[in-house]
């Protein structure tokens, strides 16, 4: 096989997919990048043993959910400094971006998560409960929510479909 018995196929295979999953999450393409190529790093270096787990992927995307949930507390951390410093001017959301893609990356880390993983990566209820770590009650409770945000954020010019569809 090729590097590391598969990893170097695995990362080809992967990577790109992983970095719109965590784009969605993030609203960052560069964070999302920052923290999938992170996820590989230990993924690399663990290859051995999660090379042989019946879904390495969905171990990758779960060291990145947690790394890019760190980040966002500790630029939150950072932010609540700032204020204290000095008011920060916020410019409105860019033209060029699609009013769906603004909402989502309005709403809390946590209903962005699960909002990605079920619609956009397809991942059942009990297996989007499995990488977050969170009771399967929990992970439907934000997903109602979370659709309920998105729909509010969206504004009556977009229907109910089309938020529950993100």
């Amino acid at each position: 096989m090729d590097g590391k018995d598969g990893f170097d196929a695995f990362y080809q295979d992967s990577y790109a997919r992983l970095v719109r999953q965590l784009w969605a999450m993030t609203g960052s393409r560069q964070d999302a990048e920052d923290v999938v190529q992170e996820a590989f790093v230990r993924a690399a270096a663990r290859w051995g043993r999660v090379g042989t787990y019946d879904l390495p992927e969905a171990w990758v995307r779960r060291v990145a959910i947690r790394l890019a949930s760190n980040e966002l507390r500790r630029v939150r951390r950072g932010l609540v400094a700032l204020l204290r410093l000095r008011p920060v001017q916020q410019d409105g959301p860019s033209e060029d971006r699609p009013a769906l893609v603004t909402a989502l990356r309005d709403l809390p880390l946590r209903y962005r998560q699960v909002l990605v993983l079920h619609y956009l990566v397809d991942l059942p209820v009990q297996q989007v409960a499995a990488e977050l770590d969170l009771p399967q009650g929990t992970v439907a409770t934000q997903l109602a929510r979370g659709r309920r945000a998105l729909a509010q954020r969206l504004g009556p010019d977009h229907n109910q479909q089309e938020a529950q569809n993100v």
